[in-house]
């Protein structure tokens, strides 16, 4: 089991990893701790904002709309590869997912399909939420791209997880198709790379 990093050990840990970060207002201690725990953590999820213009995504997903209050994430990573921090500690990302995806990630096997929502994801998961509109056809410019490579390798690194602790949303949460536009396995693999 893994005990989350310090806020101030994440923003050190991603800018070693070469990752280009923007601190946003008290990100530090803006987080949804009052619900429920935050950690273990065993993994990183990657999303899709369905959202278009930088600033307006960092702000829906530092401060969340009707019925979904923020932060939606740990980290807004815009088309130009910047990582905007919203919070840290519990936020609104995940959801609930299926427990025998969660016993993968735990495990670093192959995931399964999948096929129920029982387990809280946001006490379990690093989420960094990437500014594009979800429909297939929006570009993933390279520099963001590289951003979530660098980003999940560096909280991999801290924690000494694979790139098997890395998944996308759509592979925990039934219903879910993001992130769209690349695989998870596609990503893995460069994040497998950069462990090396």
């Amino acid at each position: 089991m893994a005990s989350p990093m310090s806020a101030s050990r994440f923003l050190e840990r991603l800018r070693a990893e070469g990752a280009t970060v923007v601190e946003v207002g008290d990100w530090e201690h803006h987080n949804r701790n009052h619900v429920g725990p935050w950690g273990p953590v065993h993994g990183v999820m990657i999303h899709h904002t369905v959202t278009e213009g930088s600033e307006h995504t960092v702000q829906l997903c530092r401060d969340g709309y009707a019925g979904l209050p923020g932060p939606l994430c740990h980290g807004v990573i815009t088309k130009d590869g910047r990582v905007h921090l919203v919070g840290y500690g519990r936020a609104n990302h995940a959801g609930l997912g299926d427990d025998d995806v969660l016993r993968a990630v735990i495990a670093e096997t192959t995931l399964p399909p999948d096929n129920e929502a029982n387990t809280d994801g946001n006490r379990h998961f690093y989420g960094f939420e990437c500014e594009n509109l979800g429909d297939g056809q929006d570009p993933w410019p390279e520099p963001q791209l590289e951003a979530i490579e660098r980003v999940s390798a560096a909280v991999c690194r801290h924690h000494g997880w694979t790139e098997r602790s890395v998944i996308g949303h759509l592979e925990w949460q039934p219903g879910k198709v993001d992130p769209r536009g690349f695989t998870m396995a596609w990503m893995r693999g460069r994040i497998r790379e950069r462990l090396q």
